[in-house]
């Protein structure tokens, strides 16, 4: 009997793996059970509000349901990458006061002098920091949902006019309409 060796050629794969580092920062702002009743009892899933931000003048909330807490994660993350808005920021705060209403809750912001911080809380804090303001001032009212507190923020925030585009409105230079 013959012997016969094959030689296997054993090729070495390098893999340079570095972890990719996106510019969105999510936060995870309610994971909840939800519960459906059907006819065959009790239906049970999560309901996942994250917000999604560059902390450089862009966020959004997104909200999603899934059988599992890490699908429902994954979707509200999506949902909030879609709904992307696009916040004026004027030196670390907003251009001027401003209230954002959601289902029935209300959020009030107010532009902070330098120094103040991010005063709010929950929801409401979470959108703020994610969308890189630095010194606000707000005021939940109303709901105590986060969903609801989140929303309202991001149609206050959204509703924001920059100086300049309020300046060529009014036919003023933005020097003039700031002294």
């Amino acid at each position: 009997m013959e012997e016969t060796k094959t030689k296997s050629k054993k090729r070495k794969i390098e893999t340079t793996s570095e972890p990719v580092q996106s510019e969105w920062t999510e936060q995870v702002i309610q994971v909840r059970r939800v519960t459906k009743v059907v006819k065959g009892g009790k239906k049970l899933s999560f309901r996942a509000i994250i917000v999604v931000g560059n902390k450089n003048g862009q966020v959004g909330v997104g909200c999603a349901k899934a059988s599992e807490v890490i699908v429902a994660i994954q979707k509200a993350v999506a949902d909030g990458r879609k709904n992307l808005i696009d916040v004026p920021i004027y030196k670390t705060t907003i251009p001027h006061p401003i209230t954002g209403r959601s289902g029935a809750g209300s959020v009030m912001l107010k532009p902070a002098s330098q120094g103040t911080g991010v005063i709010a809380g929950g929801a409401v804090r979470a959108v703020l920091e994610l969308a890189g303001i630095e010194n606000i001032l707000s005021k939940s009212l109303g709901s105590k949902s986060p969903l609801n507190a989140a929303n309202a923020t991001l149609e206050a925030l959204k509703s924001l006019k920059p100086f300049d585009v309020v300046a060529k409105r009014r036919g003023l230079s933005i020097k003039n309409m700031l002294n």
